[in-house]
């Protein structure tokens, strides 16, 4: 699906501050048309919705917005409910909470809550997920792997996601929980495929131009395969450390950019 209109996405490493200052969240609100934009807040990620929903509401009910439900699609019915689907197709907002990203996939992905979240981005919504909302903005989503241990092979689990991004691979509370062994693994196995390790209290805004500005307090770990000589990843010998020359990193704080196409930084 494609579109000249595709709107936004604003990719939340988790932990994002919803008490003192909320630069991210009052970002989101920004990029909203108005206060009166309609938000919808899907909760599925997580065990505990009515809590977190209600959370989210104060949040957002502070920042200035009216307009806010709270949908829990707890399954592949609610997911092909035509009330529920007609929700997210008229939303302006989107914003996936956290917990476990392969809830959000296994109960929307393939149903028709899943076009109508296509639908509602390439008609100029602003869509935003946090932390296990974050991971499954892309195609292709880390689900598994180790956490400050070092890069070994055959130890990233990866699974189809929303399919909001391609040719990325996300990662959230990436240096807090030391998740750089596990994006390295998901790169090397994936030459083709960009890895952006997000920090906690740190976003990135990804505009309709393919560009991505960096926003929080934290940075943002860029991971680009295409320049890899070597690597020793296979099925042989899985555990062993993961050994990879020539690889391109960058680490971008706020006020630095990417640009998804060209594979390049800039700055604002």
């Amino acid at each position: 699906m494609s579109g000249s209109n595709k709107g936004i996405l604003l990719i939340i490493g988790g932990a994002e501050d919803k008490d003192d200052k909320m630069h991210i969240l009052r970002k989101f609100v920004r990029l909203l048309d108005s206060d009166d934009s309609k938000l919808l807040v899907l909760t599925t990620a997580t065990k505990e919705p009515e809590a977190v929903g209600d959370n989210y509401r104060r949040v957002f009910s502070k920042l200035g917005m009216r307009d806010i439900d709270i949908l829990n699609l707890d399954s592949r019915e609610d997911a092909n409910e035509e009330e529920f689907v007609e929700k997210i197709r008229r939303a302006e907002g989107i914003f996936f909470t956290g917990g476990d990203q392969l809830r959000i996939t296994s109960i929307i992905g393939g149903t028709r809550a899943s076009e109508a979240l296509l639908e509602c981005y390439y008609n100029g919504g602003v869509i935003a997920g946090t932390s296990a909302g974050a991971s499954a903005m892309s195609r292709i989503m880390i689900v598994e792997g180790e956490s400050n241990e070092p890069a070994r092979k055959c130890t990233v689990k990866l699974a189809p996601g929303l399919g909001l991004m391609d040719k990325v691979i996300i990662d959230q509370h990436f240096a807090q929980r030391g998740r750089i062994g596990r994006l390295l693994c998901g790169v090397a196995e994936n030459p083709e495929i960009l890895g952006v390790g997000i920090d906690e209290d740190t976003a990135i805004i990804v505009y309709s131009d393919d560009t991505f500005e960096v926003y929080g307090t934290n940075s943002v770990t860029v991971i680009d395969g295409r320049s890899i000589e070597s690597s020793n990843v296979s099925e042989l010998k899985p555990n062993e450390i993961l050994a990879i020359t020539n690889i391109t990193l960058h680490v971008l704080p706020e006020g630095y950019g990417y640009d998804l196409i060209k594979k390049q930084v800039f700055r604002f």
